[in-house]
């Protein structure tokens, strides 16, 4: 297993912080570990099993924090597994194995069975959605629907913001503030931080401790993107500072004629509060 944060006393503060706030996750859930050949994987199951089942994947130096504030209304409707991807700052394994070696795919692939399910749909953020991309054109009959926030691997990313967002990190409350706004595309201001503090401040002390992934994320071939025929939803946001946003949807359009895709006016890399839009989607196709 790699080293994934600069310190082990770092790593304890940034886990710890993780497992008060998955003390306080909004609904019923059920949080557990399956194991794969890559090393354990940290689940949090919320919603019916009677509900058609849906796979969170979160962004990177990130966990699955990043979707508390959906999971109450997507587990009205499906069973939802939020899983921490391997090597990033969650519970599961700091396995970091490389992009082109085709493991995360497997990986993902024995996560699904271990968790028995034959079919399902999966929502993915960023990293998460450069794995889901890369999951769904290996295993298509696997995935019944696609939910893409500002996926990796459709367009070249730019190398600038983890740079920046690391250095921001490390700046106090100035940084946190730079750091939010690199996301967000510039639209942010101090004034619009109530009630984001909590997410600051994880954030913050994340980028502080953990080792982000420096590789850039592949993009896939255009062979592999002509297996992507199953319903698609591609959210990204006009002022994308991480990953080209038209870039990357002009190039789905040349292989998923059937994906819906929008355009978020006036936000960056930072796609929230998407629920009630992915649920539409999810459940009517539109």
């Amino acid at each position: 297993m790699e080293n994934i944060y600069k310190s082990e006393e770092g790593k304890q503060e940034v886990l710890e912080q993780y497992q008060t706030i998955l003390a306080s996750w909004p609904v019923e859930n059920h949080q557990y570990e399956v194991e794969t050949s890559f090393g354990s994987t940290f689940i949090i199951e919320s919603g019916s099993k009677n509900n058609p089942p849906l796979i969170l994947l979160h962004g990177s130096v990130s966990n699955s924090y990043t979707w508390y504030g959906d999971i109450a209304t997507l587990s009205k409707t499906h069973n939802v597994y939020a899983v921490d991807i391997i090597g990033e700052a969650g519970l599961s394994a700091a396995n970091r194995p490389t992009y082109e070696s085709g493991s995360y795919a497997l990986w993902l692939n024995e996560t699904i069975n271990a968790l028995n399910l034959s079919i399902c749909s999966i929502v993915a953020m960023s990293l998460g959605g450069w794995m889901a991309l890369n999951f769904a054109t290996t295993y298509p009959d696997k995935v019944n629907n696609l939910v893409l926030l500002c996926p990796g691997g459709l367009a070249n990313e730019k190398s600038s913001f983890l740079w920046k967002a690391i250095i921001f990190s490390l700046l106090g409350k100035w940084g946190q503030l730079q750091t939010l706004k690199l996301v967000g595309g510039g639209n942010i201001s101090s004034s619009s931080l109530s009630g984001l503090e909590e997410d600051l401040a994880f954030s913050s002390l994340t980028f502080k401790y953990f080792k982000p992934r420096t590789a850039k994320m592949p993009l896939f071939s255009d062979q592999s993107l002509y297996q992507l025929t199953m319903p698609i939803l591609l959210l990204f946001g006009d002022s994308d500072q991480l990953i080209p946003a038209r870039k990357s949807i002009n190039r789905l359009k040349q292989f998923a004629q059937q994906a819906k895709i929008e355009l978020l006016p006036n936000t960056g890399h930072l796609i929230v509060n998407q629920a009630d839009r992915m649920l539409k989607f999810l459940i009517n196709k539109v």
